[in-house]
């Protein structure tokens, strides 16, 4: 008789999108007696070069290995939920069909933000990172010919990883993929604005889509990983030129999942 398939070891993701809140996210599930999160919060396990679609459950998983701390004793808590929360699953289509393979029931959390705010937060973190040299109009204007000479998109200092400013934000398109290859019940949609303003009803959210208990009171929602430079006001010039050129994406996404932004 053959030995049934081993059991994937990632349950869920905190899928994307970058610069949507995923940080704050995983750090205040990882509170969470039942929850395993990477200790660097992005494995970047499907994202690997080396991957490709004849991998197995278990290579997947010794990929997984190390990203992870010693569990608790789960005995006290109940099983133990492993999840990963790298953003950039939910922006390459590689990825979703690589987790596609490797896990059909996994669930997904997906935060969103609005696009021109994401857009300007990840090109201010490419600036102070050193990816990025060009000032932020020009950038933009780039982006598509950048985008278009990566020959590599998986490269880890790729134009696609690092000056995807307007196409991470084209929303429509990414969950356009995500449904094809998982159903609506595994996918949990949430905007960046609610987990500012209200994190434990998030968090709580999060919990019933997981199966878990809810989490415990007490916990500290104190934002996280807030930037050194203040976020522009909401109506800035600079915001609604990028809302401005943003506009199709906005649209496609109310009108293909009835989704907006304040």
């Amino acid at each position: 008789m053959t030995p049934p398939a081993p059991e994937p070891r990632i349950q869920f993701l905190i899928g994307g999108a970058q610069k949507c809140g995923t940080s704050a996210l995983a750090h205040y599930l990882a509170a969470h007696p039942q929850l395993c999160l990477p200790r660097n919060k992005e494995a970047h396990v499907f994202d690997a070069l080396e991957l490709d679609a004849h991998s197995t459950v278990a290579s997947i998983d010794a990929h997984y290995a190390d990203a992870f701390d010693a569990a608790p004793d789960a005995a006290l808590h109940g099983a133990l939920l492993y999840g990963d929360a790298t953003p950039i699953y939910l922006f390459l289509p590689q990825c979703i069909a690589r987790i596609a393979h490797y896990h059909p029931a996994m669930r997904w959390v997906v935060l969103l933000r609005e696009p021109a705010e994401r857009a300007l937060s990840h090109y201010r973190m490419e600036r102070a990172r050193g990816w990025e040299s060009w000032p932020l109009w020009p950038a933009l204007l780039l982006e598509r010919w950048r985008l278009r000479q990566d020959a590599t998109p998986l490269a880890q200092d790729s134009h696609t990883r690092r000056h995807s400013y307007r196409a991470r934000g084209d929303y429509a398109r990414q969950l356009d993929v995500l449904y094809a290859h998982f159903p609506a019940e595994q996918v949990l949609l949430m905007q960046s604005a609610q987990l500012r303003a209200q994190p434990a009803v998030c968090v709580a959210e999060v919990c019933r889509f997981l199966g878990v208990s809810p989490p415990a009171e007490g916990i500290d929602y104190a934002p996280v990983f807030v930037g050194a430079q203040p976020a522009p006001a909401r109506n800035s010039l600079t915001l609604r030129a990028l809302r401005w050129l943003l506009r199709r994406e906005r649209r496609a996404l109310r009108e293909r999942y009835g989704i907006t932004f304040d």
